[in-house]
């Protein structure tokens, strides 16, 4: 049996409303990409007072580790924090 493919769900909350999250979002394409995942889409969520969270959608080789993928998601300039929202096995 090979390899089986994660799917991600992260939440990455802006440290303030004025945070570009176009510029957000391609870091997060960035950072996936280095962990050595494929982002898969982008989510806007209200959250309160203008802010808004990101919530990106990735897939992972189960062999890659999904704790690279949120620190190196944290590094992004303008993110506060970082969080894992769903993690499911994909059926190929």
């Amino acid at each position: 049996m090979g390899i089986g493919t994660a799917l991600f769900k992260i939440k990455l909350m802006p440290e303030d409303p004025s945070i570009d999250l176009t510029k957000m979002k391609e870091g997060a394409v960035k950072a996936i990409e280095l962990s050595g995942g494929k982002s898969t889409g982008f989510e806007e969520q209200p959250i309160a007072f203008g802010l808004v969270a990101v919530i990106a959608s990735a897939r992972l080789t189960e062999d890659k580790s999904g704790e690279v993928l949120e620190a190196n998601l944290a590094k992004i300039a303008g993110v506060s924090s970082v969080e894992v929202i769903d993690y499911r096995r994909a059926v190929e």
